[in-house]
């Protein structure tokens, strides 16, 4: 197998990561960024008060995107396995 093929599938497969985990980060950072000026403004420090709404915002992320995010890896898997007879060579 070259080089540059194992870089190639290497680089999707990061690619495919970040895009499947993007929207579930984005939910993340948002609701953080939220509980923070929340926090700040009311002056609550409570470091317990993040992870509900967090996990919560995150888990409807994740149950949003599921089918998305199902046929994205389901067609890079059927590209790979159409790909094993080039692999090989």
């Amino acid at each position: 197998m070259p080089p540059e093929m194992v870089i190639d599938v290497g680089r999707r497969a990061v690619e495919m990561v970040l895009m499947l985990s993007g929207p579930m980060l984005v939910c993340a950072v948002v609701v953080g960024l939220v509980i923070s000026i929340f926090q700040a403004a009311t002056q609550i420090n409570e470091q317990t008060m993040t992870f509900i709404p967090k996990i919560v915002a995150v888990l409807v992320a994740l149950v949003i995107t599921a089918p998305w995010m199902i046929r994205v890896m389901v067609a890079f898997t059927r590209d790979l396995y159409g790909q094993i007879g080039h692999l090989g060579g």
